[in-house]
């Protein structure tokens, strides 16, 4: 009938033929977008760049440039005049004054710096990504404070390789060869195999160490669910079932005659991967399946390595020691911490030993941490050789050799002035860091690499700008020194203020980002660039005019009390300028190579965009591990052994009132129970065949199992009254004073108890531990899992939640579909209930990121790009053109760092965004000079202004910015880091790589036509 469902009709989870309708099938996936049987996104930039070819060669020749000036082009140059005159008469004072510029630039410095001395580094990963109010982070909170911290997990993959698979045939009386039975049996299940692994398993129980003045063994850290009346461990692993015993494995039971074999080990592994709850395993042995813990122990979780559900076929056994995890308590902590260690110490030389038939691969809850620890102290000498060799390319580089004797060489090298500028680069990170350190802001790895590499590029170009520029310039007639240098400041400044700010404002609104490392990088990079651009403008100027007075007095570079007589002024230009000048510039703006130039670069960038849905989303586990990392091992046994993944929680807040029986049916799943409850949503997805759905195994349910415990014929609740006080009769206790607490009668009459029967039983049945004659007592299975609240004198159901658990995640598109899903039906489930539904488990804090990861790239990038927009407009005198033209090069750079992306197999994930938004600072970098250079020219044609703004700023940008990264990068090479290769070698080397020849060769090109 569907207008009424009786309160006695089977469940659908345990009747198929009560379901609602036909089984739910899968749904149809995707069809792939096809244009003409081509990829739709390949075919839709194939008609992009062929429509490009054909409007761009309708372009006759370049336009000629208008003498004719508007009013926004008169404001234009009416700021340009400001700016200038306002650099050039700072430049002054800062050369009339060099002392006093310096010594108010140390101070500054400084006190800035004395922040780092409240620095503090956070290596936590929950910190890193995720946000204090994402959606995950809070649904962490709520479960860690409602249910307690998931348990930190020690665990074994162990194989047996020089085991093989046995064969065991059950006893049976009959002759009939329809009951005789062929059991397989995986190498793992042999019994020498299964006493080996007992023999570890018994040794890392008896791991202690010492911590302060205690010993602390796993006993004292380790989960014990039915604590105090039963404080062993739990152990999850396959010895379990003969309770981690080796005379229990050897046990066998004779037929009655006593002439065969009727029942041993394997019979008792049959019964129990069958039944891992069951009491007795309904052999002649008559074992318990349950653990010494006193809970049941699945197959699925000991055992790994088969198909389907053959669990006796298993090529691995798993052992997982769950230790138990402390909320905002350091202290206790600690110690797990402690033990953690020392069992990490104990498997590392165990793996080494003679004589052993295993073959295990090993993980605790420290591991990961650990090892990018390790891996990031293995990379220091790395990145410190790389920051020195960039720092002697950039001392070298800025010198003037134009004399042939030693004495020459010496006055015109500029060391002393490369090794200021540096100096300066690194003070700026020192002030950006001291100042956000003074805030309170933690530090991460991430920005202590990168904005150092950053600043640097950013610095070092503008320095290199400025040097060259005043060494190419010489003296007017009747200019002293400190007019010379306010004149170049005046000059260059403009180019230097318009990047600098332009990098700082886009960084500073990237800080807009919900994700604290993206949020914190970009904020401490955009005070660095300004800080940096603040020293360069005031303590360099300073430098430089002490350095140009050494050089007329003739004086060495860094030792300053040797001069030398009557030397002539060196003029000359530098190889790498002559080279830019009278080649290259000639060479890419000449007519046969400047249409060739355009074709290539809209090609690739078209490329890029056909396959920019085809970049990977996530990370890897295994890159953020070092090469020679036991962890990797152990990631190989996950994808290779496990048969379910992590335990997923489906929590349902509080406001759940499940003494009514219609919101009870709202979540059980037997008897009575609605078709669409929480328990039977589940379940039917745990089924839907052929379909990757999150759901490995059904949920278990507390209530469900304490409606079965409260059934009269289960002998389970029962209590007895003395004086008018009722106590709980465990069933083990034998005595005629004890009732049942629900009457035949009365579960007749109602399967559900009243309001007030419900709240009274359950405080018995979560205290109720299994036994042998009641293995629905709720302690072990649910004691953490109902969370009890008390108003006055009075109990009510709060939080509660339910554990099912993962298919096998093995790459980050697993993990990320298997939290999408978990959402979507979480949702739908909270469409059937009172109260609210979420699902949790350990690692969704760390993949929702990936959820949001493209509407974060976007959002930042976005942002970034409009920001630089609107800075280089207003800078370039209000030239709308020129503004769109760096903006759209600069994007074009972005999307052919995706295209470098999909064709090196970099993801893009936290890190990678980071490199993305630095990525748009560099690009700043090779582009905003030349367009500024472009726009300031005085030349008649456009390939004329773009040949001389090539000429005057390329080779500072190919000498300051490329050149410089070039022999910095050459070094990350050799890490022994996965993630410094992929996230920092190639990453980088796309990023200069892409940003020199777009800002070098299809700026100054493009510059030329439009």
């Amino acid at each position: 009938n569907p207008f009424y469902r009786s309160p006695d009709a089977c469940s659908c989870n345990d009747c198929p033929s009560a379901c609602d309708g036909p089984p739910p099938t899968p749904p149809t996936p995707p069809k792939p977008w096809l244009i003409c049987g081509i990829d739709g996104y390949y075919f839709t930039m194939i008609c992009v760049f062929a429509g490009f070819c054909v409007l761009f060669c309708n372009l006759d020749k370049p336009l000629a440039s208008d003498d004719e000036l508007g009013l926004v082009e008169k404001w234009g140059l009416f700021l340009e005049n400001c700016l200038q005159s306002a650099f050039r008469k700072w430049g002054k004072v800062c050369a009339t004054h060099p002392f006093v510029i310096l010594f108010a630039g140390i101070v500054i410095v400084g006190v800035c710096g004395y922040g780092l001395r409240y620095m503090t580094i956070t290596t936590d990963p929950v910190e890193l990504w995720s946000a204090p109010t994402s959606q995950a982070r809070l649904r962490k909170d709520y479960y860690d404070q409602h249910f307690g911290p998931f348990y930190r997990t020690e665990q074994l993959i162990i194989q047996a390789p020089r085991s093989k698979t046995s064969f065991y045939y059950p006893y049976t009386s009959s002759t009939d060869k329809s009951d005789q039975q062929n059991i397989t049996f995986g190498p793992i299940l042999d019994k020498a195999i299964l006493h080996e692994i007992l023999s570890l398993q018994l040794e890392i129980e008896k791991i202690v160490t010492k911590h302060g003045n205690e010993t602390i063994g796993l006993n004292d850290i380790c989960l014990k669910p039915l604590a105090p009346f039963n404080n062993n461990c739990t152990v999850l692993s396959v010895l379990n079932y003969f309770q981690n015993d080796h005379r229990t494995i050897d046990m066998t039971a004779m037929t009655d005659g006593g002439f065969f074999l009727q029942d041993d080990y394997h019979d008792h592994l049959m019964a129990c991967t069958s039944g891992a709850a069951s009491i007795d395993d309904a052999t002649k042995l008559h074992l318990s399946c349950l653990g010494t813990f006193g809970g049941p122990v699945f197959p699925w979780v000991a055992l790994g390595g088969y198909n389907g559900t053959k669990y006796l076929e298993a090529t691995a056994a798993v052992i997982t020691f769950p230790v138990v995890n402390y909320y905002n308590d350091s202290k206790k902590l600690d110690r797990a911490l402690a033990w953690e260690k020392e069992f990490l110490s104990f498997m590392k030389q165990y793996v080494l030993r003679n004589g052993t038939n295993l073959t295990v691969a090993f993980s605790a809850e420290r591991s990961i941490e650990d090892e990018i620890n390790r891996e990031s102290g293995a990379d220091v000498m790395t990145i410190i050789a790389s920051y020195l060799i960039m720092f002697a390319y950039v001392a070298i580089a800025l010198g003037r050799f134009g004399s042939c004797g030693f004495a020459g060489t010496m006055v015109d090298c500029q060391l002393a002035v490369g090794l200021s500028g540096v100096l300066i680069v690194l003070c700026s990170v020192v002030m950006s860091l001291g100042i956000f350190s003074y805030a309170g802001v933690p530090l991460t790895l991430i920005i202590v690499e990168v904005i150092p590499f950053l600043a640097l590029a950013v610095g070092v170009d503008n320095i290199f700008i400025l040097v060259q520029h005043y060494q190419r310039y010489g003296w007017r007639p009747h200019e002293t020194p400190e007019n010379r240098l306010g004149r170049v400041l005046g000059e260059v400044a403009p180019s230097m203020f318009m990047s600098s700010i332009s990098e700082t404002v886009a960084f500073f609104l990237g800080g807009l980002s919900t994700m604290p490392a993206v949020r914190t990088f970009s904020m401490m990079a955009g005070l660095a660039i300004f800080c940096d651009f603040l020293l360069q403008i005031t303590c360099f100027v300073a430098i430089l005019a002490l350095d140009s007075k050494r050089q007329n007095a003739n004086r060495f570079d860094c030792v300053c009390c040797i001069k030398v007589q009557d030397k002539e002024p060196t003029e000359n230009d530098g190889i790498l300028y002559r080279l830019v000048k009278n080649y290259c510039a000639p060479g890419i703006l000449s007519r046969c190579f400047r249409p060739i130039a355009v074709c290539l670069f809209v090609g690739f960038a078209c490329f890029s965009g056909a396959v920019l849905h085809k970049v990977e989303i996530g990370l890897d586990q295994s890159l953020s591990m070092p090469e020679d990392s036991y962890v990797l091992n152990y990631f190989d046994g996950i994808n290779n052994y496990l048969s379910v993944g992590a335990p997923v929680y489906f929590v349902v807040k509080e406001g759940q009132n499940y003494t009514n029986p219609d919101e009870a049916n709202q979540i059980c799943g037997g008897t009575g129970c609605n078709n669409n409850s929480l328990i039977e949503q589940i379940a039917r997805m745990s089924k839907m065949p052929n379909y990757a759905l999150p759901i490995a195994y059904p949920a278990s349910s507390w209530l469900d199992d304490y409606y079965d415990w409260l059934k009269p014929q289960s002998s389970c609740c029962r209590y007895s009254t003395t004086n008018a006080t009722e106590t709980f009769c465990n069933a083990t206790v034998v005595s005629d004073a004890c009732t049942p607490c629900r009457s035949a009668e009365e579960s007749a009459q109602s399967s559900r108890p009243s309001p007030e029967e419900f709240i009274k039983f359950l405080l018995w049945y979560l205290n109720d531990n299994p036994e042998m004659k009641c293995a629905k007592g709720g302690h072990a299975a649910y004691g953490s899992s109902v969370k009890m609240v008390s108003e006055g004198n009075t109990s009510q159901v709060g939080a509660t939640s339910f554990m099912a658990f993962h298919t096998v995640t093995k790459t980050s598109k697993d993990f990320i579909g298997c939290l999408r899903h978990a959402n979507e039906i979480a949702d739908q489930i909270s469409m059937n209930t009172t109260a609210e539904v979420f699902p949790y488990s350990i690692f969704y804090v760390f993949y929702e990121q990936y959820l949001t990861i493209v509407h974060d790239t976007i959002f930042n990038l976005g942002v970034s790009l409009a920001a630089i927009f609107l800075v280089v407009f207003l800078l370039l005198g209000f030239d709308l053109l020129s503004a769109i033209i760096v903006v759209g090069t600069i994007l074009m750079i972005l999307l052919d760092m995706f295209g470098a992306m999909y064709l090196w197999s970099i993801p893009l994930n936290a890190v990678s965004l980071v490199n993305l938004v630095m990525a748009v600072g560099i690009s700043v970098e090779f582009c905003a000079h030349v367009a500024r250079a472009f726009a300031m020219s005085q030349r008649r044609t456009r390939v004329a202004r773009a040949e001389e703004a090539l000429a005057e700023m390329g080779s500072s940008v190919l000498s300051g910015i490329t050149l410089t990264k070039f022999v910095g990068i050459a070094i990350l090479a050799f890490s022994k880091s996965q993630i410094f290769k992929v996230f920092y070698f190639r990453m980088y080397l796309c990023v200069v790589l892409l940003g020199a020849s777009h800002g070098l060769i299809f700026l100054p090109v493009l510059l030329s036509y439009i």
